[in-house]
């Protein structure tokens, strides 16, 4: 096989195209051929789904980096898992790959994803900063419209000016709901709006998207005690502990001490010592860096801040690499154990808002360990 794309890829909007089309407004969602540009796309059936997270992954014959590359495979293809194996990466700690109908792809480029479309509403619940929603991807991608150009987020105008590619919002991304619509085929669409994010609102398909429900924001074991988290920088792991005893543990990615080219960096290190958490939101934009070397990271979900320059543990759905430093120094953790620990710890979050900041001494403790 090549490495051009399968018939799963769907067709990309050009960077005039993309532009045309937000200009015109949500008057243009039931007009052809927009529509089905921004529709869900067409998944392989599986099971078990991933998204690859970069371009160019290659596709092995086995396990191995030095076996036969079937061919590359593209940012964002959906692809078929069948297991994980143990397989074969020098230099990495993440020795596991996962095999797929084609052959194998090393898995931390890898997102795990579903495909649950949901029943959209078309009416939203009142809360305290009028009608809207907490909502979360459910689906493996899904494409964005801009409803106020120009861009202003630097993810944003990355995607759009560099790559020419419109926006999209992935699996486990969560996002705020603050209008709803229905076009004249009875599409329902949401509009999304990041609270804190730069302004940038969209449009998406309705069924892309699940409700947060309350219930599944209430705390747990809001009655113990001596509530703790140790995050081990040598090991990249998160133990929980309810006085002496460990209730909950999970891989992690903490900071990476080095860049590409190998030059140690030391802003990204994950901070030693004792902290507590000050503030958790349902959902923040995480940007920092240099414009040469920066990031900026829409829609992260479960955001647990210990840290006053912004290190938190926070749900991830760029990378599948927990186990090896990655992050720019927070505690990556897949979306159910970022989940966990954000309705375990205090301060305690009700989803209206979905935001809460304390005073000292803070909220539960988590020490860092380098050693």
């Amino acid at each position: 096989m090549t490495g051009q794309k399968n018939h799963f890829a769907r067709q990309e909007l050009s960077r005039r195209e993309f532009l045309t089309l937000s200009g015109m407004g949500l008057g243009a969602l039931a007009l052809e051929p927009w529509r089905n540009v921004l529709s869900l796309p067409d998944l392989p059936e599986g099971e078990r789904l991933g998204r690859v997270t970069v371009a160019g992954l290659p596709l092995m014959t086995r396990p191995t980096p030095d076996s036969q590359t079937v061919r590359l495979l593209y940012e964002d293809e959906i692809i078929v898992i069948l297991r994980r194996v143990l397989g074969y990466q020098p230099y990495h700690f993440n020795q596991t790959w996962i095999e797929t109908p084609e052959g194998y792809v090393w898995s931390p480029a890898v997102q795990p994803v579903a495909n649950q479309p949901n029943q959209p509403l078309r009416t939203l619940p009142e809360t305290s900063l009028g009608p809207g929603m907490w909502v979360e991807v459910s689906v493996p991608y899904v494409e964005l419209l801009l409803d106020n150009p120009p861009a202003r987020a630097p993810w944003l105008d990355y995607r759009i000016s560099t790559l020419g590619l419109p926006p999209r919002f992935f699996f486990s991304q969560i996002v705020w709901v603050d209008r709803v619509r229905e076009d004249e085929d009875g599409q329902v669409w949401y509009r999304l709006n990041e609270r804190y994010g730069s302004g940038d609102l969209f449009w998406a398909q309705a069924e892309a998207f699940r409700p947060i429900t309350a219930e599944e924001m209430t705390p747990l074991s809001p009655e113990a005690e001596a509530k703790r988290i140790i995050v081990n920088v040598p090991y990249q792991t998160m133990a929980c502990f309810e006085g002496n005893t460990e209730v909950y543990f999970a891989r992690v990615s903490t900071g990476a001490l080095y860049n590409a080219t190998g030059e140690r960096v030391d802003a990204w290190e994950t901070p030693a010592g004792t902290h507590r958490i000050w503030r958790k939101a349902v959902s923040l934009p995480l940007s920092g860096g240099s414009a040469a070397a920066g990031w900026s990271l829409p829609a992260v979900g479960w955001i647990s801040l210990f840290v006053g320059t912004g290190v938190a543990i926070h749900s991830t759905y760029w990378h599948n690499n927990y186990g090896e430093p990655t992050s720019r120094g927070c505690v990556n953790a897949n979306p159910d154990d970022a989940k966990w620990v954000f309705r375990w710890t205090l301060p305690q979050v009700a989803p209206d808002p979905g935001d809460v900041t304390v005073g000292m001494p803070g909220g539960t403790m988590i020490e860092v360990i380098e050693t």
